[in-house]
């Protein structure tokens, strides 16, 4: 029995492409999966009540400002009242530009209150979070408000694995077909060229599909189940992301048919200008005709493929970090060059690793064609530069922030990843500046097809036995495969270069997904405005802390209500005043009062401060120190006689 073993040659070069696919699918996996939920493009600025203050009386409606206009479902804010009961009246309305408000019931206890917020900002992410503020005084709550975070869970690593594919079939639809039209059209016809196109466009739909489904949990509930709620659906259609995203299902349709012309019509138009060539009795005639022919198909098949490229494109300028911010007008149109720029680079660039590691020896890509994407990689790089350059200002605005924020960092690893590129498509550019003196691929081509028709004429003559010379057929193939191996090899120079595109691949897979983390990052300027805006509300709405605790010594005369003011209830100096009456609201001469602050949150404490006595039943204290903002426990230590001292306590948000 014989057994046909694969070329050694050939199982590396599979194994160099597969590797490569494994490096693209675990960096997609680490960082979607290691990444946090997305991040709030939309930032609480303000609210009224404010977080954490204690207010006299209950408020009408809480109202919410952010730092930029928000989108509100149903449910977007609601007011839990200390036992986790809905005290709001129901849908949240805009009140004035970026405030929002919702109306709450009449009537309401004292204690503490917990507000959840769920919108989704303007450049379609979600938003989340909570707070609480009392009113009276502090209670305990049985709402938990850790954890709420929009996004996150097993649908948003779904969603961001879904952005990431988008993406990466993009680049390969739009970069892959550009590498033909403009570097190198005889590919048109090469199948694993054709089939890396494809797979492009078929990824592009599946995550486009896939991200229309998921939406809605995504930005609602985050359940799982609720990936095929057909009324969540219906809502999601409704919204600028929904529109976005049909919008590029339907260009993607166009797509497919410039793909079957592409790679059909094109194609042929080729084989029938060979064969009306031969025929002829002018062949220059015939010649001249067929190139004006395929020239004409050619420049309709550009123009066609720029408009739906930069209409994909546009389908994320619409609906993402562009469309929101400063100078949209101006930021949109750029956000398209610099995914065009970053498909036609990439996505050429993987096209030239599959032409120079799969394609057939007699379809070898020719020194030509990579000068030719050669000089539109550079250009790309020159467009990604310019536009990359506006984008990162545009987003970042100040140095603190493009070293203190999340987004910021991350855009330092993209120029560095970026800059690694540039490094290695130079080296690629050496390699392809000598590949000129590589043998022609006519010559290799036609050593293939001889070698290819000897093979078909010997098993041609053993066809007798039809099992054996199916068994000769897979032999002779793998010993064709590892012929078309050593012609492709053959040259040193298309080896090398060969290399240095493998490396260049590699980098550009972290690079993308890098790219994606960045697209569900707050930018750093959004994350510094909010800061300022937050510190500057802080700074004009808070006011004195006022809580009143009642005691009772045991003694005849030993009840009263003690009130501890704290102006301006911040971290820093406050200045402190005691008040104590008695029940029937007459001020209370006693001897003795002292106060203690604790946050047993960070094991600070008891602090104690000791007022002086400035009138009957009133104590002060100024430059009372509060370290930290949290939950402070405050007591006071009261005594009505030499025997006679109680200590009540109370919590207080500080801070």
């Amino acid at each position: 029995m014989t057994r046909t073993i694969a070329p050694r040659g050939a199982i590396h070069g599979v194994a160099r492409v597969r590797t490569l696919l494994l490096l693209f699918l675990a960096v997609a996996g680490v960082l979607l999966a290691g990444a946090a939920p997305a991040s709030a493009h939309a930032a609480l600025t303000g609210s009224d009540p404010m977080q954490g203050t204690v207010v006299d009386k209950a408020p009408t409606q809480v109202s919410l400002t952010f730092s930029e206009q928000v989108a509100l479902s149903d449910n977007a804010l609601q007011v839990l009242d200390p036992k986790g009961q809905r005290v709001d009246t129901g849908k949240a309305t805009s009140t004035s530009g970026t405030t929002y408000a919702v109306q709450l019931h009449s009537g309401l206890p004292d204690g503490t209150f917990t507000v959840t917020y769920q919108v989704v900002s303007a450049d379609s992410h979600p938003v989340s979070g909570a707070f609480t503020f009392s009113i009276g005084a502090p209670s305990q709550t049985s709402v938990a408000v850790s954890g709420q975070e929009a996004g996150g869970g097993f649908v948003g690593v779904l969603y961001d694995a879904g952005r990431y594919i988008s993406y990466a079939g993009f680049i390969l639809l739009v970069g892959g077909a550009a590498f033909v039209l403009a570097c190198w059209q005889r590919g048109a016809g090469v199948r694993p060229v054709q089939r890396l196109v494809v797979s492009g466009w078929l990824a592009l739909t599946g995550a486009t599909l896939a991200l229309l489904l998921l939406r809605g949990s995504y930005v609602g509930s985050g359940k799982v189940g609720d990936i095929f709620d057909l009324s969540l659906l219906g809502q999601v259609l409704q919204t600028k992301a929904g529109a976005a995203l049909v919008s590029r299902l339907l260009l993607l349709a166009a797509g497919a048919l410039f793909i079957a012309v592409l790679f059909g019509a094109y194609v042929k138009r080729d084989e029938a200008a060979a064969s009306e060539a031969e025929a002829a009795d002018s062949e220059a005639d015939a010649a001249e005709d067929a190139a004006t022919e395929k020239k004409d198909l050619t420049f309709g098949l550009a123009i066609g493929g720029a408009v739906v490229a930069a209409g994909l494109a546009a389908t994320w300028a619409m609906a993402e970090h562009a469309s929101t911010g400063i100078q949209t007008g101006l930021a949109m149109p750029v956000d398209v060059l610099h995914l065009l720029a970053v498909a036609l680079w990439l996505g050429g660039l993987s096209t030239l690793l599959v032409a120079l590691f799969r394609a057939p020896a007699d379809a070898q890509i020719d020194a030509p064609a990579v000068r030719r994407f050669s000089r539109v990689a550079f250009s790309s790089v020159i467009a990604l530069v310019a536009t990359g350059s506006y984008q990162a200002w545009r987003q970042v605005g100040s140095w603190s922030a493009l070293t203190d924020t999340a987004y910021g960092q991350l855009l330092l690893v993209k120029i560095g990843l970026v800059t690694v590129l540039v490094g290695i498509a130079w080296i690629s550019r050496r390699w392809t500046g000598q590949l000129s003196e590589a043998p022609a691929p006519e010559a290799v081509a036609a050593a293939v097809v001889e070698q290819r028709a000897k093979t078909r004429t010997k098993v041609a003559a053993g066809s007798g036995d039809s099992r054996r010379a199916t068994q000769l057929a897979r032999q002779r193939a793998a010993v064709a495969t590892a012929r078309d191996k050593r012609l492709r090899d053959s040259d040193p120079l298309r080896s090398g270069l060969r290399r240095s595109v493998l490396a260049e691949a590699g980098v550009a897979v972290v690079l993308l997904a890098i790219t994606t983390v960045l697209t569900s990052t707050e930018p750093g300027r959004t994350e510094e405005d909010a800061k300022a805006a937050t510190s500057s509300s802080s700074s004009q709405q808070s006011g004195p802390l006022s809580l009143k605790i009642p005691f009772d010594t045991g003694a005849e005369d030993g009840k009263g209500t003690v009130e501890v003011t704290l102006d301006p209830a911040r971290v820093g100096g406050n200045e402190m005043h005691v008040f104590v009456v008695r029940p029937n609201g007459k001020a209370f001469d006693v001897p003795e009062v002292k106060i203690a602050f604790t946050l047993e949150a960070k094991d600070i404490g008891p602090l104690p401060v000791t007022p002086d006595r400035i009138a009957t039943g009133h104590w002060t204290a100024s430059g009372v120190q509060i370290p930290l903002a949290g939950d402070w426990k405050v007591e006071v230590t009261v005594r009505t006689s030499d025997i006679d001292q109680v200590t009540v306590d109370k919590n207080a948000k500080i801070g």
